[in-house]
């Protein structure tokens, strides 16, 4: 039997590896960027400021309610000269101490003032709308910064496989170097150029793997995975998307995305600051009411007739006269500033075309890419297997065998690098019109 210390020698020695195993994480591109909204602390701090954005039409709507406030004082009087004589008349005499009791209440309400809180709330609703437009703003970012990460990792895990497949082949071409070189077939030069090959793909897998190793970190990041999780890709084997017309994408940017609706909404919030300012030139309208309890008998509960309440009603109209001359230059700022708004948002919906259609050709020339480098991976995959066939006849030299194998080789990580670019390129292309977190 094995001793108990033994047992738990092997448990110990089990136990990371079995959670190294836990830490590989297979992940389609929808999770991935499921992961990432779910995670991102830009988005937290989003809601954040749309939670911020309500409060603050919560408290502008409060801002309508009447005010109120009531108060209670108690006064206490010491008077030492309480005799007090004016002219020939009779004395005043007055008690040595008095106690008083005075409260008061007031409700007061704005009745009109000139349109400024309705101004003030259509205002701040707006600014909510454009808190949630950041929102979903920095929701397009974070998905495309998924997205990239994914490709880019897929890129290299792709780049790896296709190494992995060339160093199997090289060091199959060097041990039939090797064997020929024993049989007199090929010189010592030959086995050590396949050697050579064979130092220098390892070179570029320790690189790919170095490149590997710090976008799988930063994915884990930016998902909220643990940072030493691998990450591997799943289901990218889908056909590229066919694209519709160049107007129907650019239609879709103009109407969705949120930098433009933005703009749409500070005209609006311009236009509310316009009649706020013009509003200063109107009257206000106040309505209160008073009550006063008014308590000289020094006792905190008076008996009858030792203490009087009078209510008071009132309006107030006033009216700031000289803002007839004083509000028009500021006016005319508020709609210069508006002018500015739409300014900028032509000046971005220009940008936002030029954008669209670099992205449009860019997705088009890349599946174009895909098409070409199918061709040459045929040209050289013939190429590759003549000089094979030549040099097991020792026709064709070492050299030349290892060249056709490299441009094969680097013609299949040309063609991984190729679609992964071009998926990219179509996530590119629905981030210009606003639409990546909608992908399909």
């Amino acid at each position: 039997m094995i001793p108990i210390k033994m047992k738990l020698l092997f448990v110990s020695l089990a136990i990371p590896a079995i959670l190294q195993a836990q830490n590989v994480k297979q992940l389609s591109l929808q999770e991935a960027v499921d992961l990432g909204l779910a995670n991102s602390k830009n988005l937290k701090l989003s809601q954040q400021k749309i939670d911020e954005a309500v409060a603050k039409l919560a408290v502008v709507k409060d801002n309508a309610l009447p005010s109120a406030t009531a108060s209670f004082m108690y006064n206490h009087a010491e008077i030492p000269t309480n005799t007090l004589k004016i002219g020939e008349g009779n004395p005043i005499h007055l008690p040595k101490r008095a106690d008083a009791f005075v409260g008061t209440a007031a409700v007061q309400e704005l009745v009109y003032g000139g349109g400024k809180l309705k101004y003030a709330q259509e205002s701040t609703k707006l600014l909510k709308e454009i808190a949630v437009l950041d929102a979903d703003k920095n929701k397009e970012e974070v998905s495309y910064a998924v997205v990239n990460g994914y490709f880019s990792l897929y890129k290299l895990l792709q780049s790896k496989k296709v190494v992995a497949q060339n160093l199997a082949a090289i060091a199959k071409q060097l041990k039939q170097a090797q064997r020929f070189y024993e049989q007199g077939l090929v010189t010592k030069n030959d086995v050590l150029r396949f050697q050579l090959q064979q130092a220098n793909v390892s070179l570029t897998d320790l690189e790919i793997e170095s490149n590997r190793k710090v976008i799988n970190y930063n994915l884990d990041i930016l998902l909220g995975l643990a940072e030493n999780t691998d990450i591997e890709i799943k289901d990218t084997e889908a056909a590229l998307p066919q694209l519709t017309t160049f107007s129907d994408y650019l239609s879709t940017a103009l109407t969705t995305r949120q930098e433009l609706q933005q703009f749409g909404l500070q005209h609006k919030a311009a236009d509310y600051n316009i009649k706020t300012i013009k509003a200063n030139t109107l009257p206000t309208v106040d309505l209160g009411a008073n009550l006063y309890y008014i308590n000289p008998s020094g006792n905190f509960i008076p008996s009858n007739q030792q203490f009087v309440m009078p209510i008071t009603l009132g309006a107030t109209v006033s009216w700031n006269i000289g803002s007839l001359w004083t509000n028009k230059n500021k006016v005319a700022e508020a709609k210069v500033q508006q002018l500015e708004i739409d300014t900028q948002k032509d000046i971005f919906t220009d940008n936002v075309k030029t954008e669209l259609n670099r992205n449009y050709q860019n997705y088009q020339l890349a599946v174009q890419k895909i098409n070409v480098l199918e061709t040459s991976i045929a040209q050289a995959t013939e190429n590759d297997r003549l000089l094979e066939s030549k040099y097991q006849n020792n026709i064709a030299s070492a050299t030349d065998r290892i060249d056709a194998e490299t441009l094969l080789y680097q013609a299949k990580i040309n063609l991984e690098l190729a679609k992964a670019e071009a998926k990219l390129a179509y996530y590119t292309l629905l981030k210009s019109t606003g639409k990546i977190s909608q992908y399909n």
